[in-house]
């Protein structure tokens, strides 16, 4: 029951045919495989530092934050510092100014006429209302 070569040869003729169509079949597979790896790799570092960049900024806005925070509330004490001190000096030229005018009144008093002294005084009035009036818009700027 031997079969002729002729017959022999056929059925392993369609064995390697297959084999090779097998072949062909596993590269395209490896190299479908190979893609799917190298995109989910670019996918996967793209997702990581989209992540990272999130992490940095959310850090780096809490830190601005803060220092803001902070001085802006260095700020409010300096200005209330500067607010108070603008008061005091207006107070201590207020006093001046009224002690120059009691002073100015009472040359005028004394005097029988106008001298160069009563002159200055007014001179003199007049520069410190001057320098009160600025004191004052420093002071409507600042509130």
């Amino acid at each position: 029951m031997s079969l002729p070569l002729e017959a022999r040869e056929q059925p392993y003729a369609r064995s390697a045919k297959s084999a090779a169509t097998k072949k062909k079949h596993t590269y395209k597979f490896l190299l479908l495989m190979w893609v799917f790896l190298i995109a989910g790799g670019v996918w996967g570092t793209k997702a990581y530092s989209d992540h990272l960049r999130d992490q940095i900024a959310t850090r780096i806005s809490a830190e601005n934050q803060a220092q803001l925070d902070v001085i802006q509330k260095d700020y409010q004490a300096q200005l209330s510092d500067l607010r108070t001190s603008m008061q005091s000096d207006m107070t201590k030229l207020q006093g001046k100014v009224d002690a120059l005018t009691e002073l100015l009144a009472f040359t005028k008093d004394s005097a029988n006429s106008k001298t160069d002294n009563s002159n200055q005084l007014y001179t003199q009035l007049a520069e410190v209302k001057k320098q009160l009036e600025a004191l004052e818009k420093n002071l409507d700027v600042l509130k």
